[in-house]
């Protein structure tokens, strides 16, 4: 039998305390996120009181339709939380598909490659380990996407007249994208660099803590871990790089233009 703590309505209110004083703090100073930060955790704490519900259904079920639906609705949420943390994301449905569909096709294909060739669950699709792993992946994939296209159609609008005089010069959108493009790619990069870097003696990992406190070997937590943030590199690396590149082509056309008017207006507050 597993011994493990159980926690209380008033355990979750004591350690909320520090969160409503970095509200207060913001007012203090005037930063104008304490609506931001208060609305985040009320969020937070709606969705993830849902997510148990749900997940409580969908695994006892074990159905690969209910499963495939779960994991739309992930990746929908995961595709809006992608365009909303642009300033100025592409017009129309550009923006939703270009970083949306990079993230999903580089987590979806990630995830199914962890199920079917590392961890091989019975049946593949098995919700209590596909779910997890998909939300751990998209989670990363969706903060590496959303600062590489902010950093990108941000230093596009900083150097229009840099970008537009090599143009000029008769240097293809390629050439003359290309220092934005590196900036871009690192931007999306830099999170998970760091995260790898400082994995196991800064931070410990949520998932490896909790199956070592539930009775999981270390070493055995530890190849877990190892196992899910190489697969969170890759799928990282490769929904980047797909959404940096889609966006720097549609931020020009067939005539070698730099095309700002293909940019949302300003969303607001931002």
């Amino acid at each position: 039998m597993i011994d493990y703590v159980i926690l209380g309505w008033g355990d979750l209110a004591a350690a909320s305390v520090f969160l409503v004083l970095n509200a207060g703090l913001s007012i203090w100073l005037q930063l104008g996120i304490e609506r931001r930060l208060a609305l985040s955790a009320l969020r937070m704490v709606v969705q993830l009181l849902l997510v148990g519900l749900v997940l409580k259904a969908v695994f006892s079920i074990a159905n690969p339709w209910l499963t495939a639906l779960v994991a739309l609705v992930m990746i929908g949420f995961a595709a809006r939380e992608i365009r909303a943390r642009q300033e100025r994301p592409l017009a129309g449905i550009w923006g939703w598909s270009i970083g949306g569909g990079a993230m999903a096709l580089a987590g979806l294909f990630i995830t199914i490659y962890g199920l079917s060739v590392a961890i091989r669950p019975e049946p593949w699709w098995q919700p209590r380990y596909a779910l997890p792993l998909l939300g751990m992946i998209l989670g990363n994939t969706m903060t590496g996407v959303s600062l590489g296209l902010e950093a990108l159609t941000g230093a596009l609008k900083r150097e229009r007249v840099a970008v537009e005089a090599q143009l000029l010069l008769g240097r293809t959108r390629a050439e003359a994208f290309r220092p934005q493009v590196r900036r871009a790619l690192r931007a999306g990069f830099t999170p998970i660099i760091n995260a790898m870097a400082a994995t196991g003696v800064v931070s410990l990992p949520g998932m490896m803590t909790g199956q070592i406190l539930s009775g999981v070997a270390p070493e055995e937590a530890v190849k877990y871990q190892l196992l899910i943030m190489f697969l969170i590199g890759g799928a990282t690396g490769l929904g980047v790089l797909g959404a940096v590149l889609a966006t720097a082509r549609r931020m020009s056309d067939d005539r070698h233009r730099l095309r700002l008017d293909r940019l949302g207006p300003a969303r607001p507050g931002r």
